[in-house]
């Protein structure tokens, strides 16, 4: 694909921004609606966690398994499938009859949204083979997370207050349809010279470690953390753990080659990103249920409360792309690092929830923060892979993404729940929010800390070595198999 003309690869830049739009949008416009879901089906703080880590349990489960699957039988072909599976998963949400039916129908959104961002990224990555070129569409590609973020609340807000939050649903349909006709038109087939073979073992552990890793989180302050189904939760997900490590080291093709972890950069962009989006998830899983519970405030209102945090998240998200392009991963991911750990602390030390001058400037720093550091993470990930595996190592980012924000979500919801029973009482949920923005503060700080860590000589060094390792595994592989 590096044959295209410059018009031609930036449409097809354009188009994979547009399935990132749908599944960032979908994402940003569910929080604004999480109160109204709530009053509409009798939902609990467990059941408003489930509607979101569903989708992203799934997604994170099925991302690498759509890379590779991606890479094997075409990049195009499962982009479209995975277009259709959201777009039909957005309508079911939108008729859900009960919570029930709404996770379940969550879960179908994520089987489709599996396919569409780390094989959009895959695209991009062989479409753009320059690295500034790269590094500049990357930055494109978080911008349009700030677009998804500034409208999200605000439309979500204007559908939920004059239609309901089943409206939210229907955003997907046009966009989707779309993309879909413009992907049949304008994007090139593509495909790994060499695919993985499939994992069925690596995926189901997987599925094992994260399903009751999170069920444990989220369902432990009600069943209680000593009662058998959480300990049983928390084994089997430890027991996943260490199965898949040893599971995945001895086999030839794995479903996450432990090779990539030699690059520095590349493990340090996975940290960095379940740190980010584990605070992103909190971030909006509390400030949602504050603005409209705590505060009073309507949908609207509070989406237009969140919006200096989008727009500063939008103008920084390309400015970040540029600093990677010109300058390296290193700066931007310093600067995330700060911004998002002070926004922590300004809610955890001073109780920003209590000044509307607070409030507004943590929703900045955090924006600023959350802005900067997707860029370095994405070019991070797949710049010192070698293209045939590009499928696969924008998997691994973004399974890290999804990862955290079930995490995020998770935890923050458990620790709120601990605190507090009645959230309508504003002192209790400002004490109980206590130790969850601490939390948050703390990812923060792991982006600051891990970011100049691995960004340095030494890391770009253990990057190309990395690099060099799997290209010589790729070849020895595929002479193995011309022998046989």
């Amino acid at each position: 694909m590096s044959g295209l003309s410059h018009r031609r690869r930036l449409l097809v830049l354009g188009i994979c921004c547009m399935s990132l739009l749908i599944v960032s949008l979908d994402n940003t416009v569910l929080n604004v609606a999480l109160p109204a879901m709530r009053r509409d089906l009798d939902a609990s703080v467990p059941g408003l966690q489930w509607t979101i880590d569903a989708y992203t349990l799934v997604l994170a489960s099925l991302l690498m398994l759509a890379g590779s699957t991606a890479d094997r039988i075409g990049r195009r072909r499962v982009f479209q499938a995975g277009l259709v599976l959201f777009t039909v998963g957005s309508v079911l949400c939108s008729v859900a009859p009960g919570l029930g039916w709404l996770v379940a129908f969550r879960m179908v959104q994520a089987v489709g949204g599996s396919m569409l961002n780390p094989v959009a990224m895959s695209i991009i990555t062989n479409t753009f083979t320059d690295p500034r070129e790269r590094a500049r569409a990357i930055g494109v590609w978080g911008g349009v997370v700030g677009i998804s973020m500034a409208a999200g609340p605000l439309v979500g807000g204007v559908l939920v207050d004059g239609v309901g939050w089943r409206s939210i649903f229907w955003l997907n349909l046009p966009v989707g349809l779309a993309a879909l006709v413009l992907t049949a038109r304008y994007v090139p087939e593509s495909r790994a010279a060499r695919p993985r073979r499939v994992d069925a073992v690596g995926q189901l552990l997987v599925i094992a470690l994260l399903g009751s890793l999170t069920y444990a989180i989220i369902e432990g302050p009600a069943a209680g953390w000593t009662s058998p189904l959480i300990l049983t939760c928390a084994a089997v997900a430890l027991l996943a753990a260490v199965t898949l490590v040893r599971y995945e080291q001895r086999r030839e093709e794995p479903l996450i080659d432990p090779r990539f972890f030699h690059s520095a950069p590349f493990s340090g962009a996975t940290v960095i990103a379940v740190s980010a989006f584990a605070a992103l998830g909190g971030f909006l899983f509390l400030s949602t249920l504050y603005l409209q519970e705590i505060k009073g405030l309507s949908a609207l209102q509070a989406g237009v409360w969140m919006l200096p945090m989008a727009a500063t998240t939008f103008v920084c998200a390309p400015l970040s792309g540029r600093l990677v392009a010109v300058r390296g991963p290193r700066l931007p991911l310093l600067l995330a690092g700060v911004s998002m750990a002070a926004s922590g602390l300004l809610f955890a030390v001073f109780d920003a929830q209590r000044s509307d001058g607070l409030l507004l400037t943590g929703y900045v720093l955090f924006g600023v923060g959350f802005g900067l550091v997707n860029a370095p993470i994405t070019n991070t990930a797949v710049s010192g892979m070698p293209r045939s595996q590009a499928g696969v190592a924008a998997a691994v980012a973004s399974t890290s993404r999804q990862v955290g924000q079930s995490l995020g979500v998770a935890v923050i919801g458990a620790v709120l729940a601990t605190g507090v029973r009645a959230t309508a009482d504003a002192g209790a949920f400002v004490a109980a929010s206590g130790p969850a923005w601490w939390i948050i503060a703390g990812c923060g700080g792991a982006v600051l800390a891990v970011g100049l860590a691995t960004t340095g000589g030494w890391a770009a060094r253990s990057a190309q070595r990395t690099a060099a390792l799997l290209e010589r595994g790729t070849v020895d592989q595929a002479s193995a198999s011309s022998r046989a």
